[in-house]
């Protein structure tokens, strides 16, 4: 092996054509972008979405509903989860720092309380909100509810 015979690897490179540098290099000229029009100048860039001067898709399809600015969303923890998490756990209060450390709830996320499933054990919940149903189960086991 010497430096006369050195190749690169075998589908390492690719053939590459140098646009633009000269008409000996057979992409002269024109540089490949045709004759004269917006895309044969420098610095052209199409809007997006832009369909060739066809209405574009976005503003075919019909627009309907309404997005509330002022929504609050919240995370649903129901009661079935809550009891699962006791008897793992063996806790005796739940709140939204106890969901975030058992992956129940993300960081800035919110938090309320739905009344699926049962619950046994006597405990004191404390969450961001509660339903009508939840806070009946939680109250009837003596538990409490305190929303922050």
């Amino acid at each position: 092996m010497s430096l006369n015979n050195l190749k690169p690897a075998k589908g390492s490179t690719h053939s590459q054509r140098r646009i633009g540098r000269g008409q000996g290099s057979g992409y002269g000229g024109t540089a490949t972008r045709g004759h004269k029009g917006a895309k044969s100048r420098s610095g052209y860039s199409k809007k997006i979405g832009f369909e060739g001067g066809q209405m574009p898709l976005q503003r075919r399809v019909p627009k309907y509903g309404f997005t509330n600015i002022n929504r609050v969303e919240y995370k649903a923890v129901n009661l079935d989860v809550i009891q699962t998490l006791v008897d793992r756990k063996n806790l005796t209060e739940i709140n939204p720092e106890v969901l975030r450390q058992n992956g129940l709830l993300g960081n800035r996320e919110l938090v309320k309380i739905l009344g699926r499933g049962e619950l046994k054990a006597k405990i004191s919940v404390s969450a961001h909100k509660f339903s009508a149903t939840a806070k009946a189960e939680i109250e009837s086991k003596g538990g409490d509810c305190s929303e922050i």
